[in-house]
């Protein structure tokens, strides 16, 4: 019976991508609800505008200007630490 270096790379692999994956999914989720609460809006609404595109174009979906940024920012920022407390770091686990 051998060990397969190759499989547990591409395991790990997929595993990883995985987890990052869903880490950034979860940010990008968190950051709009927090900047829709700050901006006084409809959370189900502007969290929706994750599936319509990027981050940028759910911030040119709500307006535009430095002020949006700036705050949307500061919510990613937020949320990050809040994912990092509640899930961990979200860097690749090295194998050896």
């Amino acid at each position: 019976m051998a060990w397969d270096l190759r499989g547990a790379f591409l395991k790990k692999g997929e595993r990883e991508s995985a987890r990052l994956a869903d880490f950034e999914f979860r940010l990008r989720v968190r950051t709009l609800r927090l900047f829709a609460r700050e901006l006084g809006l409809d959370e189900d609404e502007t969290v929706a505008l994750v599936a319509r595109g990027d981050d940028d174009a759910a911030l040119a979906a709500l307006g535009s200007g430095v002020d949006l940024r700036e705050r949307f920012a500061h919510c990613r920022d937020r949320a990050r630490r809040e994912l990092i407390a509640e899930r961990g770091n979200p860097a690749p686990h090295r194998l050896l």
